[in-house]
């Protein structure tokens, strides 16, 4: 049952919800519908919170620019050989646009903080939607908690490099445990705006940086980069899976569709948006860090020097104080992503927990701030959990780049994983789901955009599986290689089982799974 809701406060939302209950026992239906749920979920999640320009700055920052830039696209060019890794970003930038003409469609009429939890139930059915729910919090808590392992190994460094403090990165890891925890039970629109400033300075570092290697450039400005010959070639494949990471969190505008202030418009216009952005971007500067070096230089200086590769480039040709500055700006791009992923979470569990899939508690939100103070400590309370554990089974490494080669590696990989299949999933329900809106939408938003876009997602995700110990830095198949991706896919066959047994022996709540907080 979908309940339309008027932009009120929190407390007058919850009022209605319980006044809605009420009149549904009234009328001699059981307590447990699907109004239920709403009832279930205490202050509700502050409304009217974040306008356009913001939601485009929180998408962005999940994918973390200058991280993306600085660290993925010379490991990219490191592993795969390729040059043609600049093009590949375009590529995957038209599928995702595609990707996101049906999505934004479907935003406008689907208004849940458990995006694609709410749109698979919608589109494919329930207990599909159920198991996309439970894969999706394995994938966005993977991806979090594993940037936090590169974040507690760059700030680390940092420390020694500079003050010659010598930390465990665990105890760095947890420090900005604490900072994104409070970030999370503060205003959304708080996090908006400090999400904003940090992926501004981002954006100014990458593009001095891509002013500098051009001005450099010892080949000349050359097409290379960007040649199709260059990119479609053995190996395209564990090229384009790298790639796609640097999109993930695109999708997450959806996300706050409850707290946008325009819920028919801003999550989807925002989401178009910043995809353009992110494809053109990444694409123009990684083949600016091809120039920067030189065709036939950049794919043996980034095997030299990884994801250090840009630092020594401005290191060699901009001042000192610059190159101090972007590196603190490269770990406050993954505070950023910490921050952004660790809300996505949030509101995955406050959804869950609104619909009764997950224990209702979940659904607690803050009266003050609105926002999903239950499922934010959820996902700190894991975080805390996996950290620990990570800085226990590392304590007799003597690797200094076991968080990063463990922890950040095998969790944003199996992350990837899981939203690259969520995705397809997605863009296929969006050809179910707006099959009952044909007034209202051209057969190319219907079914053509999002037929291309799950044709392309799919074979993105046989790509990431078939390169998967690659992507893990493994060579041969390995224990690692099935694990890893099944501890994703294991919880989403488990919730699908369980959506089937619901149907039977509780048919209100399976009725309400979904729909929790959207309309239409």
């Amino acid at each position: 049952m979908d309940v339309k809701r008027e932009p009120d406060s929190p407390q007058s939302r919850t009022a209605g919800a319980a006044q809605q209950a009420g009149a549904t026992q009234r009328a001699g239906a059981p307590l447990e519908s699907a109004a239920a749920p709403l009832q279930a979920a205490g202050a509700g999640l502050n409304s009217r919170r974040i306008g356009t320009l913001a939601l485009v700055f929180m998408i962005i920052a999940a994918s973390a620019p200058l991280t993306v830039v600085a660290g993925g696209v010379p490991s990219n060019f490191a592993v795969t050989g390729l040059l043609g890794i600049p093009l590949s970003f375009i590529v995957l930038g038209v599928v995702l646009i595609l990707f996101a003409i049906g999505y934004a469609a479907m935003s406008r009429h689907v208004h849940n903080a458990g995006a694609f939890f709410a749109y698979i139930s919608k589109g494919l059915g329930k207990p599909v939607g159920m198991g996309a729910a439970l894969t999706a919090l394995v994938a966005y808590n993977s991806m979090q908690i594993g940037i936090a392992g590169m974040f507690g190994f760059v700030f680390s460094s940092f420390l020694d490099s500079l003050f010659g403090l010598q930390m465990a990165w665990w105890i760095c890891a947890l420090i900005a445990w604490v900072i994104v925890g409070l970030m999370g039970i503060s205003r959304v629109d708080f996090s908006a705006k400090v999400l904003g400033i940090i992926v501004g300075t981002e954006f100014l570092v990458v593009i001095v940086f891509d002013i500098i290697g051009l001005s450099h450039s010892p080949e000349g400005i050359t097409a290379d980069g960007m040649l199709p010959d260059q990119l479609f070639a053995p190996g395209v494949g564990a090229a384009l899976a790298f790639s796609i990471a640097a999109f993930m969190g695109f999708e997450s505008g959806a996300i706050y569709n409850e707290e946008v202030k325009d819920p028919k418009r801003t999550a989807g216009r925002a989401t178009i948006i910043a995809v353009s952005i992110i494809a053109v971007f990444y694409a123009f500067s990684a083949w600016a860090m091809t120039v920067a070096e030189g065709p036939s230089n950049v794919v043996g200086r980034s095997q030299e020097f990884g994801p250090d590769l840009m630092f020594v480039f401005l290191g060699e040709h901009a001042p000192v104080w610059f190159v101090d500055l972007s590196n603190l700006l490269f770990l406050t791009s993954l505070l950023a992503a910490l921050v952004a992923f660790h809300n996505i979470v949030a509101r995955y569990f406050f959804a869950l927990g609104r619909d009764r899939v997950l224990p209702t508690f979940l659904a607690r939100t803050s009266r003050r701030s609105g926002a999903p103070v239950a499922g934010s400590l959820a996902q700190s309370g894991l975080a805390l959990i996996v950290i620990l554990v990570f800085a226990i089974v590392g304590a007799g490494s003597e690797d200094p780049l076991f968080p990063v080669v463990t922890l950040f590696t095998w969790l944003t990989n199996m992350g990837a994983f899981g939203l690259v299949l969520l995705m397809a999933l997605t863009a296929l329900a969006v050809i179910g789901f707006l099959r009952a809106h044909s007034n209202e939408y051209t057969l190319w938003t219907r079914v053509i955009a999002p037929g291309l876009s799950a044709i392309g997602l799919v074979v993105l995700f046989v790509s990431i599986v078939i390169n998967f110990n690659v992507l893990i830095g493994l060579e041969g198949t390995s224990v690692l290689s099935w694990l890893l991706p099944a501890i994703v896919l294991v919880p989403g066959v488990l919730g699908t089982i369980w959506a089937f047994v619901l149907r039977s022996s509780r048919p209100q709540l399976y009725a309400g799974i979904g729909t929790g907080g959207s309309l239409g």
